[in-house]
């Protein structure tokens, strides 16, 4: 079996600035940066009482989400 597609990668760090310039310079563009909590949160983690800022990578192809957690 063989990868037809894949949609999107998430990146936990711990420094979300240093990973968006790291990016930036492998040629991605920042498309978003935001706060993400909640149930929805929860439930995509796993976890409760998720808080993490979370920023959008977009590549020519998937997009890469870099992940910064502040609360578990």
């Amino acid at each position: 079996m063989t990868i037809q597609r894949m949609d999107n990668v998430a990146i936990v760090v711990d420094d979300l600035d240093a990973a968006v310039a790291f990016f930036t310079e492998l040629g991605m563009e920042l498309e978003a940066k935001r706060q993400i909590e909640g149930l929805w949160a929860d439930r995509t983690v796993g976890l409760d009482g998720v808080r993490s800022d979370m920023a959008m990578m977009r590549t020519p192809d998937p997009e890469i989400t870099t992940i910064r957690m502040t609360a578990c």
